[in-house]
């Protein structure tokens, strides 16, 4: 009895530790962000480009995960700004009639949005895929990035 009596205080003072181990969910992301980053991607919070930015209207600011590759200063002009979002499959451009790169139609359904600046070409979206989607985004990246 006295031994029982023990472990249940035991057991009781190391339960809240329990709480510092990730959830599936964790571990899953990080795995994904692992696997990006071998890859040659960066992975940071970025605003969510939208139509009213475009237009010139203030709107409240989403931070999004944003999957990025970065690209080597442009030698001719400057990269423009861009950006591309998808609504119900089908991509739109936010910026002035801008042709919407073919690489983006290898993205998973999951993807938000899509931008192009100076310094990077990348996606914006929830994570709520698997690795598989994260090779999906890895292999199109590239893809993009051959074509600019």
């Amino acid at each position: 009895m006295k031994y029982l009596l023990i472990l249940l205080v035991i057991a009781l003072a190391l339960a809240p530790l329990t709480h510092f181990l990730p959830s599936k969910r964790q571990r899953l992301i990080a795995k994904m962000r692992e696997y990006a980053a071998v890859h040659g991607l960066f992975v940071e919070f970025r605003d969510l480009p939208s139509r009213a930015t475009r237009q010139g209207r203030e709107e409240r600011k989403q931070q999004i995960i944003y999957y990025g590759r970065r690209l080597p200063p442009s030698r001719k002009d400057a990269r423009s700004r861009t950006a591309w979002a998808c609504e119900d499959g089908n991509w739109l451009s936010l910026a002035e009639r801008t042709a919407v790169p073919a690489a983006l139609e290898q993205m998973p359904a999951t993807i938000l949005a899509a931008s192009l600046d100076e310094g990077s070409c990348g996606i914006y979206w929830l994570e709520v895929g698997d690795e598989a989607d994260v090779k999906q985004i890895v292999s199109a990246l590239e893809a993009w990035q051959g074509q600019l």
